[in-house]
């Protein structure tokens, strides 16, 4: 059996394995079950983030979105106010794709496009400009400060003549601020103020959510505040037209601070806030984001904040916008959704009960920023352990949206700088190419957060993070210096020979080089203070990569478990040559440079075992969110794959719960929600594993749904 020598978060579980009764045989229909780990969609494909008004300004003739006339209170155009539009635009961004081709860049997310309402004006001195593209007025057409419907169908056909998929952000619930209440409208919680419907009855919000019986309502007698359009012109303000309409929205308020039930139903930073659970309000974002498809042809969306909506609009909303591309004939068309938090119980909630194929994966950003900033390797170790948490039927954590930098929580060198205090030049650069190896060599989609290649350090979060790559006018990032460079702010940053943009060009061509980077597994080997190895077997050709990463500034030699005895590596990356071999003991001893990642691959395929698997089935203590946890433990099996299936007793169909190829092997599953499950009802559950040479063992156990 495969031994790792941390237990730690989802690992720890295992030893509260329950009591189960007597294994049940192998039966007729068993391999039937047997299936292969996922590597759907998208896995492994390099992204890149660019925000559209800081990236490149290709026609500075619509600046001003459109206006010829007014100051930047009408327009919202002010290149030195760092909360203003700056002028980048979709022909900027088509002009540079050679650029995003020559980093290697496979897949392009950009912020919203659509129209917005350009300024908020705070008072006292105080205004922001929708510059990010998150205030939409009109979901029917592009910004015009960003360009045209021509313009973007332009950008996404030389995206994609060039192998580029293009992504756009997408908001779903919530629009540009146009509504507002009388007086002050703290949030009013459902208990002070249920929600009503037109004739005043109260009624449950959350167990109507979705249904075609949704009462009506009435915009007098239905909401805690009485919701008003701002002026006389916000009431025709936003398209399509449906979204005029007062009675779709929540009007219970602004957050205080977005906990419990406030997270789904206050408006969000003043933003109107869309009732999700009505199902005109399903049907029209739907809709909305279909017909995108149709006309631009786009490739995928990035979900906004999904964590503030309910998981039936997901469930309805997600699967209906991939069945529609799919229809088209985009079958690698890919929903991946945000939630900005560190706990991939909550996070892997959204690619399982929420129906989308991926989210960004923050546990991972917080880890791995953690670990290129020398403060241990424990937190990826624990991420990499709760992978499992992701794997149900049709999606797993293979495909997750991995990064270290973000437009809204800063970039990975101003956390450097923040949590060194004094570092060198030469060790952020240093600690900068370690993150971006780490980056790129773990599962998942890797993105560059556009500017990072260039050294782009920035001040924090949000604005601070959004620097212009062309000349900047903001006498704050004039200030500001770039890492690995002479360059300053003050000119193009759009360097080919950056040491930063050359490490990633070169990442880029490794991975692409090698299919094991897509489809094969990840299994933790070794993580103690500096040093983090893990190893990717390649599924097909049965090769092991280990990958060793050391974020001291002195080398480490450590003994890193691998797949075998007298296994013989050679160095892969980042250059060739001679490796280690394994001992008796099935381990090798590696020395990892300081500040860096090697690959080693073994010369041969990993063995295969001498006999057929004898997985035992267990159940384990259930995962935070009530999910219940399933491990089969396989002895003397280095290369497997365990299939886990459960049926409501005597029923005859099975329901994939999911497929892991890397132990310890789990899933977890909502028992609940299985066809024909009431409280209580008595559950089989069943694993099948399937070594390398496709012979299978299997076992089973009875449980009974969650009450």
């Amino acid at each position: 059996m495969r031994r790792i020598r941390i237990l730690c978060g989802l690992a720890a579980v295992a030893a509260l394995v329950a009591a189960t009764p007597a294994p049940i045989a192998t039966r007729t229909g068993d391999a039937e079950l047997a299936q292969d780990s996922l590597r759907a969609d998208l896995s492994g494909v390099p992204f890149y983030m660019a925000m559209i008004d800081r990236f490149a300004n290709g026609n500075a003739g619509n600046d001003r979105g459109g206006l010829d006339a007014g100051d930047r209170l009408q327009h919202g155009f002010d290149p030195a106010d760092k909360h203003f539009f700056h002028g980048g635009d979709l022909a900027g961004l088509s002009g540079k794709l050679d650029y995003l081709t020559g980093l290697g860049v496979k897949a392009l997310w950009i912020n919203p496009p659509f129209r917005n309402r350009w300024v908020v004006d705070a008072g006292g001195g105080t205004a922001f400009a929708a510059y990010h593209g998150y205030a939409i007025t009109d979901f029917t057409d592009f910004d015009p400060h960003f360009g045209t419907k021509q313009e973007m169908r332009a950008l996404v056909d030389r995206a994609h003549a060039r192998g580029i998929k293009v992504f756009f952000d997408i908001t779903a619930h919530y629009t540009a601020d146009v509504i507002g209440f009388d007086g002050a409208h703290p949030y009013r919680t459902l208990t002070e103020s249920p929600y009503r419907d037109a004739d005043g009855k109260p009624f449950d919000i959350a167990a109507m959510a979705g249904r075609q019986d949704f009462p009506k309502l009435s915009v007098e007698k239905s909401f805690p505040y009485v919701p008003k359009f701002h002026d006389e012109a916000s009431a025709q303000r936003k398209k399509p037209e449906w979204l005029n309409d007062r009675t779709l929205y929540h009007n219970r308020g602004d957050a205080s601070d977005f906990a419990g039930e406030q997270l789904l139903f206050a408006d969000f930073f003043g933003l109107d806030d869309l009732m999700t659970e009505h199902p005109r309000v399903v049907e029209g974002m739907r809709r909305i984001y279909t017909d995108w498809i149709d006309s631009m042809d786009i490739d995928g969306y990035r979900v906004d904040t999904v964590k503030h909506v309910n998981t039936e609009f997901w469930q309805a909303f997600a699967p209906a916008v991939k069945a529609h591309a799919n229809a088209r004939g985009k079958h690698d068309f890919f929903i991946f959704g945000e939630d900005l938090t560190g706990d991939p119980t909550h996070t892997s909630h959204y690619t399982t009960a929420g129906r989308m194929q991926s989210v960004l994966d923050f546990p991972f950003q917080g880890a791995a920023s953690q670990f290129v900033a020398g403060k241990g390797a424990s937190l990826l170790a624990q991420a990499l352990d709760a992978d499992d948490l992701y794997t149900d039927a049709d999606s797993n954590a293979y495909s997750l949206n991995t990064f270290l930098s973000n437009h809204d929580t800063g970039r990975l060198a101003w956390m450097l700088r923040r949590d060194r205090p004094g570092i060198s030049d030469q060790e952020l650069l240093d600690r900068l190419r370690l993150g971006n190896a780490l980056l790129y060599l773990w599962r998942g989609n890797p993105i560059v957060y556009y500017g990072d290649e260039q050294g782009f350090t920035g001040t924090g979060g949000d604005a601070d993070a959004r620097q212009d790559m062309f000349p900047t006018k903001v006498a704050e990032h004039l200030g500001q210096a770039q890492v690995g460079t002479a360059s300053t702010p003050a000119r193009d940053n759009f360097d080919t020979t950056h040491p930063l943009y050359q490490q990633l060009s070169s990442l880029s061509a490794y991975k692409a080089a090698n299919p094991v980077w897509k489809r094969g597994n990840q299994v933790m080997r070794h993580a103690d203070a500096d040093v983090v190895a893990y190893s990717r077997i390649d599924s097909v050709t049965g090769h092991e990569y280990l990958v060793t990463a050391n974020s001291a500034t002195e080398a480490r030699t450590v003994d890193v478990t691998v797949s075998a005895a007298d296994f013989a590596f050679r160095q892969d990356f980042p250059s060739t040559g001679t490796g280690p071999t394994s001992g008796a003991n099935g381990t090798v001893k590696v020395t990892v440079p300081p500040l860096s990642v090697s690959v080693f691959r073994s010369d041969k395929p990993v063995p295969v075992a001498q006999a057929a698997p004898k997985p035992k089935l267990s159940l384990l203590a259930p995962a935070k969110d009530g999910r219940t946890g399933l491990l089969a433990e396989v002895l003397e099996v280095p290369r497997a794959q365990a299939t886990f299936a459960a049926r409501v007793a005597g029923q005859t169909n099975w329901t994939i719960l999911g497929t892991d190829d890397a132990g310890p092997y789990r899933v977890y599953a909502d028992l609940g929600k299985l066809p024909g499950a009431t409280a209580g009802a008595r559950v089989e559950l069943r694993v099948v594993v399937r070594d390398s040479t496709g012979r299978i063992g299997t076992d089973g156990t009875f449980t009974q749904a969650p009450k």
